[in-house]
């Protein structure tokens, strides 16, 4: 059985009084692309500083490949993409890739890594001159270029637009595949529904949800019931047995419900409702049902 590439024992973090981390048990294995989501002040990034070695925890054990988080980072074994900072506006992108890999023993050739973050076309052009979007993938060429292990991600396509999020994502994959693991943090759902083997949901300190898309909206009860009936009767909806919330939008009506089948059987027989449409609970009402308060 290979090593974890990370492992997480308990682990909590205090700041004075707060308690940002209230014990969190992580495994990842090698090879898994996992998104870590959680509201704001969820104890995210506390966690991810953890795993990079810029903090150590107040108590448990963090390891990263089987080592301290630190010894893995001075072994060229990790590797993060953050939203801001670590870029000089005068330089060209090949020019910052570069110079980067001039901090390093070994590296890819930096071709290969403006190649892999979908930036080659653009390696002369300054890096003041480049898009948000752009300069996101310039960070994540000059992650790649120690070829790491574990890759982790803030934010990592904020700013990209959708053929560049379908870019960095396809990159990620590939590499993903070739047995790197990544962990990235997002506040676009989609995302982590599509492009996660695994989601892990963190409310208040704590792991509250983890598991695969479908495993983590099956932990939001009820299901949405939308129909068209002009002049909805709001009253007798709210009334039925399991409704939790009506929204009436002009012709529209959407139930939230824990028994759909019968608002569909009031709405059908009672009522002079049509186009009616029954659908699960998504992703964002997953975590919004999970993390409570926070959200």
């Amino acid at each position: 059985m290979s090593t974890p590439a990370v492992r997480l024992s308990g682990v909590t973090k205090d700041f004075g009084p707060v308690q940002a981390v209230r014990g969190i048990d992580l495994e990842l294995a090698q090879g898994e692309v996992v998104a870590f989501l959680g509201p704001n002040g969820a104890g995210k990034t506390t966690t991810i500083d953890m795993v990079l070695g810029l903090s150590q925890p107040t108590g448990g054990t963090a390891e990263v490949l089987g080592m301290a988080p630190r010894r893995a980072v001075a072994h060229g074994l990790v590797s993060a993409v953050m939203q801001t900072g670590g870029l000089i506006k005068d330089l060209t992108v090949r020019e910052t890739v570069e110079y980067t890999a001039s901090l390093f023993a070994e590296t890819m050739p930096v071709d290969e890594a403006l190649a892999n973050a979908g930036i080659a076309s653009i390696a002369d052009r300054k890096v003041g001159k480049c898009s948000g979007g752009e300069q996101q993938r310039l960070r994540f060429a000059m992650a790649l270029l120690p070829d790491p292990a574990l890759l982790l991600l803030d934010e990592p396509t904020t700013g990209m637009d959708v053929e560049g999020r379908r870019t960095f994502w396809s990159a990620i994959r590939k590499d993903a595949d070739k047995g790197r693991t990544v962990l990235f943090a997002t506040h676009y759902l989609e995302e982590a529904d599509q492009y996660a083997d695994r989601i892990v949901l963190i409310s208040r300190g704590r792991i509250v949800a983890d598991g695969t898309g479908a495993e983590i909206r099956a932990l939001a009860t009820g299901r949405t019931v939308r129909a068209t009936w002009p002049g909805a009767d709001h009253e007798a909806l709210a009334a039925l047995p399991g409704v939790d919330q009506v929204d009436v939008r002009g012709e529209q009506v959407l139930v939230h419900a824990k028994d759909s089948d019968e608002v569909a059987r009031f709405l059908l027989t009672q009522t002079a409702a049509r186009d009616l449409e029954i659908t699960s609970k998504n992703l964002e009402d997953a975590f919004l049902s999970l993390t409570g308060a926070d959200a």
